[in-house]
């Protein structure tokens, strides 16, 4: 490593990485600082405020590890992952904080996923060689249970039952570059717009995803100050975290079918169906009553991966909100020990 026989690097990061359905998520094992707090909600918003400011420009040591194995070139501008921390009490196995390129999230179905499968496969939780083991994850929004499916001693999919998913907007109408559209707001742990990529003139297709970005962004710029977009109990989980665009698709015997992109943070795009957006997603069409519980959504992504979701629970989508399960397949990519050696950086972005 490095030229010569200098000191030790700086920095040695541990993680062991997934892919859910295309999108990818980092564990973070070891190399993390501690981060105080006595809830997951609270060590976010800690990690959050000793990000760095104009006016406090170096960053905290968790953001350097951060910023180290987001950006290059050790990751990518695609890159996602979690920081994993204490749970809320001993009724969960585990917590985590997520992040990306720009910041944390709020919840994170692809990570959950992916959680779900390493904390079973790694025998953090113990499971049958055939059956389901439940996994009880604490996120900044709440617990989620990942459901690990398992067949002949291997994890063959992960289904999440996520935070009841409540929406707050159906036909709000968004004045944008490109005309006037009718956008549905949902909050599923993050708080999510959607709208058909048609009304925008648009297809979910990768050959107009600079399009699909820069709508996306338009949108939750513009949806920035609507009370729709602020959550009913929880400030923290308040301001749009990711933008729907979405097509219809036929059905396929009977069962409802959609394509999408999702586009968050500042202008990230979700390689997956989106976890916590489908979970937006069923949420408004149980209000539309154009799903019924039990009935299931088959939700593909832009690279055509399918994520399956269901309403299982819960009450009035516009009250209390739903519950929803969302399932998909998560594969380990690798094992990474990362360094920051004295003089380098974390890393850059283009």
């Amino acid at each position: 490593m490095g030229s010569g026989t200098g000191p030790g690097p700086v920095l040695c990061v541990r993680t062991v990485d997934y892919h859910t359905a295309g999108e990818p998520f980092r564990i973070v094992l070891d190399g993390v600082p501690p981060i105080p707090g006595d809830s997951v909600a609270e060590r976010r918003a800690i990690a959050i405020g000793a990000g760095g400011s104009a006016t406090a420009p170096r960053p905290s040591a968790l953001e350097e590890v951060r910023r180290l194995l987001v950006h290059e070139p050790r990751g990518h501008a695609g890159m996602y992952g979690g920081f994993l921390v204490p749970p809320d009490d001993d009724e969960a196995h585990l917590g985590v904080l997520f992040w990306h390129k720009d910041g944390y999230s709020t919840a994170c179905g692809h990570g959950t996923i992916a959680l779900g499968a390493w904390a079973v496969d790694s025998g953090l939780v113990p499971a049958p060689a055939d059956g389901v083991a439940r996994v009880r994850i604490d996120v900044s929004s709440g617990r989620v249970t990942a459901l690990v499916r398992r067949s002949g001693g291997r994890t063959t999919g992960v289904t999440f039952r996520n935070v009841p998913s409540r929406v707050s907007a159906l036909k709000l109408p968004v004045e944008t570059s490109r005309g006037t559209v009718e956008v549905a707001v949902a909050h599923s742990g993050a708080c999510y717009a959607s709208v058909p990529a048609a009304a925008l003139g648009l297809a979910v297709e990768p050959g107009l995803l600079p399009e699909l970005v820069a709508a996306g962004r338009e949108i939750r710029a513009l949806l920035a100050g609507s009370e729709a977009v602020a959550h009913p109990t929880d400030p923290r989980l308040s301001g749009v975290y990711g933008v729907v665009l979405y097509d219809e698709l036929p059905s396929e015997e009977g069962v409802l079918s959609q394509r999408n992109v999702v586009v968050f943070a500042d202008g990230q795009i979700d390689r997956s169906p989106c976890g916590s957006g489908t979970s937006a997603r069923l949420a408004v069409l149980a209000a539309e009553g154009r799903i019924a519980p039990g009935e299931e959504l088959r939700h593909e992504s832009v690279i055509g991966t399918v994520f399956t979701g269901r309403v299982v629970g819960g009450g009035d989508p516009l009250g209390e909100g739903v519950v929803t399960e969302v399932g998909g397949t998560a594969y380990r990519t690798g094992e990474h020990l990362f360094v920051l050696e004295p003089g380098d950086a974390p890393g850059f972005t283009l």
